[in-house]
C-alpha cells in the first residue's frame, strides 16, 4: 500500500529542560513527554510496586512458600516474554534461596496458551505446593479451578487484559486488572516478574530477613527484563524506558549473562553499541523460533545458562530454528499473497479487512504472517491454521485506531457460539474458532473491522519530525539520537525527511535498495531500503527522491560511517 509521508505538527516544548539539543527537544514533546522527569531513565524513578493490586498477598505466598522451601512451579509461555519472565523468576527466586524451582511451558501446538484445563491435569500430576503463571493466566479460569481443587496455591502474575472475571487464584498481580492502581498499563509480563521479586526483597528487607545473608542484587536481571520488554512489543512509557535503558547499559558495559551474550554473538550484533531495535529485529526473533517450531524450554535453557561454551551451543540452534522459521515464513507468505492477489487489490479497493485461512500453515508462524500483511496492506488481519479436532487457531494483527481484543470480546458477546477462546491486547490477539464456522467468521470480522475503522485510521502515513537542519546531518548528530532513546512501540525512533538527489541506486540481498544520496549541503551519504517494492524500484529515470529517513551509523571492519535508514521513498522532481 502506498504511503504518505507526513511531518508531524510542532508543539509546544518549552517544559522540557532548556540544555536538550534544540531538535531532540521537540521529538521529545511530540512523543507526549510532558515533564522533564519522564527523561530520568534511573532506577529510582520506577513506579513503586505497592501500588500493584495483590502485591501483599503475592509476597505472603512467596515468603511461606521461602521458609517451608515449598515446591514452586513456574508455568510460562512459548514467546519471548514468557521466556523472560520465567527465566526471570527462576534466577531471581532463586537469589532468595527457594532451592525447588522448575518450570513448565505448553506445548504450543497440542495445548495451546496459558494454564489450560490439559496442562492443569499435567500441572497436577507434579504436585507442586505453589504455581506461579508468567505472562499468562488472567484468562486461564478452568486451568486454575482444576489447580486449586487439587489443594495446590496459585499466584497469577500476568499483564494481558481481564475479562468478565478473575481466576480463583490465591493472589492476581497484574496492572491491568480492573481495581489495579499501577499506572504503567502497558509493562510487558517480564516486567511484572521483575516487580514481583523487587517487592518480596522489600518485605523481606522488613522483617530483617537479610541480616544472615546477602540480600539480592536484582539490578543482575534487568539484561533479561530488557529483551523481554521490547520483545513483546509493549508501548515504551517512561517505566518501561526505564527497564530497557538499565538493561541495555548493563549489556553494554559487558554485565550480561552468557545466554544473551551467546545470542548477540550469533546475530552478529556489537554489544558495546547494542540498541533495543537489535532486541526487536536480532535476538528476539531467534529466541521466539524455539517456541514458534520447536519446545521454548530451549530459549529458557539459553537463558538461564552458566556457560558460555554451552549458551553459544544453544544459541547457535536458535539460530538455526530462525532460519528454519524464515523459510516456512517465506513459503506462507507467497501462498497468501497469491490468494490476495486473485482479488487484484490495488490502493483503491482495500478491503477493510484481511482474514485467511490455510489448513496446512504452521501454527507457529501465523502471526509472523499476520504482521507482515498487516504492514504491507495497513489492515486489521486474521491468519487461521489447521488445529485439532476440528478446532483451527488464528493469531490477528491490528492497526492504530482497532483495538483487536476488545473487537473479538464483541464478537464473542454478540455470537456466543463463534469463538471457543480468544485473548491478547490492542494491537495483537489469538483464538480458536471452529473450522466450519471459518466463513461466517470472515464475514463477521469483515463487518465488525468496517463498523469500527476510521477513513482516517485507513490511511498509512509515515510520520516525520521534519527536515534536519544542515548541521544536525552528523554522525555526532546521529549518536546522540541514538544515547537520546530508547525507541520503540509507541515512542518511535526519529524519522526526518529530505529531498536528495540520487547518485547511485542498485538491488543487493535479493530485495534490498542501497543508495548513494547527496544531500543539499553538498555531502554524498550511503541509504538502504530494506524490503523495497522492486515493482517500483530502482527507477532509472529518478534523478531526485524524497526521503523519509533514520541518521544511522553503520559499521563495518571497525569503521563507522553516517548512514540513512531509509523508510519510504518517493520519486521527487
Amino acid at each position: 500500500m502506498k504511503k504518505t509521508i507526513q511531518t508531524r505538527e510542532n508543539v509546544d516544548d518549552s517544559h522540557l529542560p532548556s540544555h536538550l539539543h534544540p531538535v531532540i527537544k521537540q521529538i521529545y514533546a511530540t512523543r507526549n513527554v510532558s515533564h522533564a522527569d519522564e527523561l530520568n531513565n534511573s532506577a529510582a524513578t520506577l513506579h513503586d510496586f505497592k501500588l500493584f493490586k495483590d502485591m501483599d498477598k503475592a509476597c505472603d505466598l512467596l515468603i511461606e512458600a521461602l521458609h517451608a522451601q515449598s515446591h514452586i512451579l513456574i508455568v510460562g509461555d512459548f514467546d519471548a516474554d514468557g521466556a523472560t519472565s520465567t527465566a526471570t523468576l527462576m534466577q531471581g527466586l532463586a537469589m532468595f534461596g527457594f532451592a525447588h524451582l522448575d518450570y513448565l511451558v505448553p506445548d504450543r501446538f497440542s495445548l495451546g496458551y496459558g494454564l489450560s484445563p490439559a496442562l492443569a491435569a499435567q500441572i497436577v500430576q507434579l504436585k507442586p505446593d505453589l504455581v506461579i503463571t508468567v505472562d499468562n493466566g488472567i484468562s486461564c479460569i478452568a486451568g486454575i479451578d482444576i489447580v486449586k481443587a487439587a489443594n495446590i496455591k496459585v499466584l497469577v502474575t500476568d499483564h494481558h487484559l481481564q475479562g468478565e472475571t478473575l481466576p480463583n487464584a490465591d493472589a492476581i498481580v497484574n496492572p491491568n486488572r480492573h481495581d489495579c492502581s499501577f499506572p504503567s498499563k502497558s509493562i510487558a509480563g517480564v516486567g511484572v516478574a521483575f516487580y514481583l521479586l523487587i517487592a518480596l526483597r522489600s518485605t523481606l528487607r522488613e522483617q530483617n530477613h537479610f541480616a544472615q545473608q546477602p540480600m539480592p542484587n536484582l539490578a543482575d536481571l534487568l539484561d533479561i527484563v530488557a529483551l523481554g520488554t521490547v520483545a513483546d512489543v509493549v508501548a515504551l512509557d517512561a517505566n518501561n524506558r526505564t527497564l530497557v535503558h538499565q538493561g541495555l547499559a548493563r549489556i553494554r558495559s559487558g554485565k550480561t549473562r552468557p545466554g544473551i551474550t551467546a545470542l548477540i554473538e550469533v546475530a552478529n550484533r556489537n554489544a558495546s553499541r547494542l540498541s533495543a531495535s537489535d532486541f526487536g529485529f536480532s535476538l528476539a526473533p531467534r529466541l521466539n523460533a524455539a517456541g514458534r517450531l520447536d519446545d521454548m524450554s530451549l530459549g529458557i535453557a539459553c537463558l538461564l545458562s552458566t556457560d558460555i561454551n554451552q549458551a553459544r551451543r544453544i544459541a547457535s540452534e536458535l539460530d538455526s530454528l530462525n532460519f528454519a522459521r524464515r523459510e516456512i515464513e517465506q513459503g506462507m507468505q507467497h501462498e497468501a499473497q497469491a490468494v490476495l492477489d486473485k482479488l487484484a487489490f490495488n490502493d483503491d479497493n482495500i478491503p477493510d479487512a484481511i482474514c485467511l485461512y490455510q489448513e496446512d500453515w504452521h501454527q507457529g508462524v501465523i502471526g509472523i504472517l499476520a504482521g507482515r500483511l498487516k504492514e504491507k496492506y495497513h489492515r486489521p488481519t486474521v491468519i487461521f491454521a489447521g488445529g485439532e479436532n476440528g478446532e483451527i487457531k488464528g493469531s490477528c494483527r491490528s492497526i492504530e485506531g482497532l483495538h483487536i481484543r476488545d473487537l473479538l470480546e464483541g464478537l464473542s458477546t454478540a455470537e456466543p457460539h463463534l469463538i471457543s477462546k480468544f485473548g491478547g491486547h490492542a494491537m495483537a490477539a489469538g483464538l480458536s474458532i471452529n473450522e466450519q464456522q471459518f466463513s461466517e467468521f470472515k464475514h463477521a470480522f469483515d463487518t465488525a473491522v468496517s463498523a469500527q475503522l476510521s477513513e482516517e485510521s485507513k490511511r498509512c502515513i509515515v510520520f516525520t519530525d521534519g527536515e534536519l537542519p544542515n548541521e544536525c546531518f552528523t554522525m555526532d548528530f546521529a549518536q546522540q539520537l541514538k544515547q537520546a532513546g530508547p525507541w520503540g512501540q509507541q515512542f518511535p525512533e526519529p524519522v526526518f525527511e529530505h529531498t536528495f538527489e540520487l547518485i547511485q541506486q542498485r538491488i543487493v540481498g535479493e530485495k534490498h535498495l542501497k543508495l548513494v544520496l547527496k544531500h543539499q549541503s553538498g555531502r554524498l551519504v550511503d541509504a538502504i531500503a530494506f524490503g523495497i517494492d522492486l515493482k517500483e524500484w530502482p527507477d532509472n529515470n529518478a534523478q531526485f527522491v524524497k526521503a523519509a529517513y533514520q541518521l544511522d551509523i553503520n559499521e563495518f571492519r571497525g569503521k563507522f560511517t553516517l548512514q540513512l535508514i531509509i523508510r519510504e521513498l518517493e520519486k521527487a522532481s
